[in-house]
């Protein structure tokens, strides 16, 4: 007669680990549930925060513009400047004729004597505008050979002047001679150079600084005409951009000739600007709606599709309800559907450029009054707009204080934290557990050892 379980069969360390995987398994499966839970909402958070942040950037971004629709400015001769023109700039044309372009002065002495240190003293420099400083050069021997070169004096003059506030200087070298070359840092004749050198003693670098300087650049201002050259009106300033006609910026960048006629300059709509200015808060909003489409996704069983993580919550199911009620809400007389806007089942935009211009031709200011800016009222029907509503409700998402986002990541965290601790306790539990099933098997075990050699010396006297 035979034990039914032999003792070289009967592993203790394998029986230990069953008994106590089933001893903590339910809990186990608890556990990993509403850690694969917590790990899907936190990164659904993230996913919706970085949507929220790129659709605010996107508000913010157009809101700068001032106004959707754009207006497009521009010359006849591309050559004679470039231009912007904001909402308040009006259309229509205008007859320009450029003299001249504004300069900065800019001056050269050629091969400056060097002098000793002590010979050194005080360099007026001042511009025609009023600016002026002194230039100490008794301190000027940087590299203490006890004489002052060109580049040495351009040092001085250079941090007298504040690095190049009102006035550069640098040491130019070409052909076996050896120039300082001063430059103003104010356009137009306003920027005129010119040097004081009676405080310094005699000597040669005095004489050379009371010459006249050899002229690179002159120091003249912008002249234009506004119609045709010596009988329109004459427009002169320091600055190449000129800010004469109403929301219109105009940089110059190349004055005509003597005999050439007036430029056009043109204000007009630009229907390709304003709609690619609206296409772009289409895209921005649709590339939102995409992401809470796909964050609220219900399981889908014909394609094996689990819920998201956000399938049945019912804020995030509140934001998008918001949003679409939003973008549906009527501003300033105006309404997506009137600026040529339609919107889909799943909330997805599409724009008809054809039907957008139609009612920008009767109603210029249409997209004005629907969109405003993200800091425009945010009561709907009190003659607020659209980007003001937006950029407050995602702001209850996305601040970073008080933030919904905010606060459930911070409610997620401590959910976490609480599963790890009951992770660590039932660990110590599942240890606790096959600790105690060794024991008792690994017993058990030498136990049933000790039955089989009874057994088989039993056996052995039954046979002899």
């Amino acid at each position: 007669m035979t034990s039914s379980i032999s003792a070289s069969t009967l592993d203790p360390a394998t029986t230990a680990q069953q008994l106590a995987t089933a001893y903590t398994q339910q809990t186990q499966s608890l556990l990993d549930t509403q850690t694969q839970a917590a790990q899907a909402t936190t990164t659904g958070l993230t996913q919706l925060k970085s949507a929220l942040d790129t659709f605010s950037s996107a508000l913010a971004g157009l809101s700068t513009k001032k106004s959707l629709s754009q207006l497009g400015a521009s010359f006849s001769n591309s050559a004679i400047g470039t231009a912007t023109a904001s909402a308040g700039a009006l259309p229509g044309s205008y007859q320009m004729y450029v003299q001249q372009l504004a300069t900065k002065n800019q001056v050269a002495f050629q091969d400056l004597p060097a002098i000793p240190v002590s010979a050194g003293g005080s360099l007026g420099v001042s511009l025609a505008n009023g600016t002026n400083f002194n230039v100490d050069l008794s301190s000027a021997d940087t590299d203490g050979d006890g004489t002052l070169s060109q580049t040495e004096i351009a040092r001085a003059i250079n941090q007298a002047s504040g690095n190049g506030g009102s006035l550069t200087a640098m040491v130019v070298s070409s052909g076996g001679t050896t120039q300082l070359m001063l430059s103003s840092g104010v356009s137009g004749a306003g920027g005129a150079i010119s040097l004081d050198a009676s405080s310094l003693p005699a000597s040669g670098l005095k004489t050379a600084l009371s010459a006249a300087p050899n002229q690179l650049v002159a120091a003249q201002d912008a002249i234009v005409w506004m119609g045709a050259k010596d009988t329109g009106v004459k427009i002169q300033q320091g600055s190449n951009t000129l800010n004469v006609i109403d929301g219109v910026s105009i940089n110059l960048t190349q004055a005509q000739g003597p005999s050439d006629a007036p430029v056009t300059f043109t204000v007009a709509k630009d229907d390709s600007g304003t709609q690619a200015n609206v296409q772009k808060f289409v895209d921005a909003f649709n590339a939102l709606q995409k992401t809470l489409n796909t964050l609220t996704a219900n399981a889908d069983p014909k394609n094996n599709t689990a819920a998201a993580a956000f399938a049945s919550d019912s804020g995030v199911q509140s934001l998008k309800d918001r949003l679409a009620s939003m973008v549906r809400n009527t501003y300033g007389g105006q309404s997506l559907r009137t600026l040529g806007i339609s919107i889909d089942r799943d909330g997805v935009m599409t724009l008809d450029a054809t039907k957008l211009n139609a009612t920008l031709a009767t109603k210029p200011a249409a997209l004005d009054d629907f969109f405003g800016s993200t800091g425009s009222s945010v009561t709907a029907g009190t003659g607020s707009a659209l980007f003001g509503d937006l950029s407050k409700l995602a702001d209850q998402w996305t601040n970073s204080a008080s933030g919904q986002i905010k606060q459930r990541q911070d409610s997620v965290q401590t959910m976490q934290k609480s599963i790890s601790d009951r992770q660590t306790r039932l660990d110590d539990q599942y240890n606790a557990a096959y600790a105690r099933y060794l024991t008792q098997f690994t017993a058990l075990q030498q136990l049933q050892s000790q039955l089989d050699q009874t057994t088989s010396m039993l056996a052995a006297l039954g046979t002899s």
